[in-house]
Parts: structure tokens; C-alpha cells; sequence
């Protein structure tokens, strides 16, 4: 028998090298593997992380289609945190797709479902994921929100992150006495 998680190991170690053709084709094996074992969470995240090479390598339809056929099976099983994450990955395609309001709506439905789980550092990257998606739409203000909220989220933020942080707060500082 093929050994499913070996090949899934060895996915990963591709990818960390950056080897990213091998590591599809070493998911793609573990893939068809863990299907002749019939762990059906286990070829969802087979798919998912083909999806990612493809994306990576450039071919986002293939990506995308990976990638919803991971989704149905997440949301079959009803496990919410891995459909939230297929949902994030998904956005990120869309948007590589320049189809901008299915990759929000993703995102969307990402952000509700780790509000949901509780999953403050997920919920908190995915509405920075959203900010970014507005700013680039022009939508100032929403997306100064929406960084807001998603900082308020997170627990170690990188020095841009905290740039940020304090230009929000220096703003609201500025917005509440402005009124006075």
C-alpha cells in the first residue's frame, strides 16, 4: 500500500523548497492514495493543496476547481474551520482571477465562519485580506474599517501592521475631537 502521509510530507518538503511542481505531483500521488483508502477530509485537503501549487504555478482555473471540490466535501462533513480555509485560499484565486466580488463574497463567508469558530487570528488576517480587496476598489473608508476590525484581532502584528494600527487610532483620535 502507497504510504498516503509519507507523500503528503514529502508535498510539503517540495513546497518548503520551493519546489512547487514536485510538490503538486507528491499531493497528486498522496491524493489518489488516501481516495483508495477512502479518507474523504484527507483527499479534500489532497485537492486543496494542489490547488495552492496550481495557483502558485499560475494556472488558477485548475486552482479553483481543486479547490471547490475540497469545499463541497468540508461542507459535507461539516467541518467549519477547514471550509473556512479553503473559502480564504479561494479568495485569494478570485482575486489572481480579477473577478473581485466573488473573491469579497469568499472572503466574506471565510470571516464569518472563523468569527464563528472563534478563530480570532484567521478572522482578524481574513478581514486584513477584505481591507485590501476595498482599498483597492477605492473604498476608503470601508477598508479603514475593516483594518480596523482586523487588527484588533491579531496578536503579534508585523511593523507595518503596527504602522497602521496607530494611523487608525491617531485618526479616530483626530475624527472624535474634531466634533468638539
Amino acid at each position: 500500500m502507497v504510504d498516503a502521509n509519507g507523500l503528503n510530507e514529502q508535498g510539503k518538503r517540495f513546497f518548503q523548497q520551493g519546489d512547487y511542481e514536485a510538490a503538486y505531483h507528491a499531493f497528486e500521488q498522496a491524493h489518489h492514495a488516501y481516495a483508495e483508502q477512502g479518507i474523504a477530509d484527507q483527499v479534500a485537503e489532497m485537492q486543496v493543496n494542489m490547488g495552492l501549487m496550481k495557483h502558485t504555478l499560475g494556472d488558477s482555473s485548475t486552482a479553483l476547481t481543486l479547490m471547490q471540490q475540497a469545499l463541497e466535501t468540508f461542507v459535507n462533513i461539516e467541518d467549519g474551520l477547514r471550509t473556512a480555509q479553503v473559502l480564504g485560499n479561494m479568495g485569494r484565486v478570485y482575486l489572481k482571477l480579477n473577478d473581485r466580488e466573488q473573491a469579497y463574497q469568499a472572503y466574506r463567508q471565510a470571516a464569518d465562519l472563523f468569527e464563528e469558530l472563534g478563530e480570532k487570528q484567521f478572522y482578524g488576517e481574513t478581514l486584513l485580506a477584505m481591507a485590501d480587496l476595498q482599498m483597492k476598489d477605492g473604498k476608503m473608508m470601508s477598508a479603514a474599517g475593516t483594518y480596523e476590525a482586523g487588527l484588533e484581532q491579531l496578536d503579534d502584528l508585523n511593523p507595518n501592521q503596527k504602522v497602521l494600527k496607530n494611523l487608525l487610532s491617531l485618526r479616530n483620535r483626530f475624527l472624535g475631537s474634531s466634533g468638539n
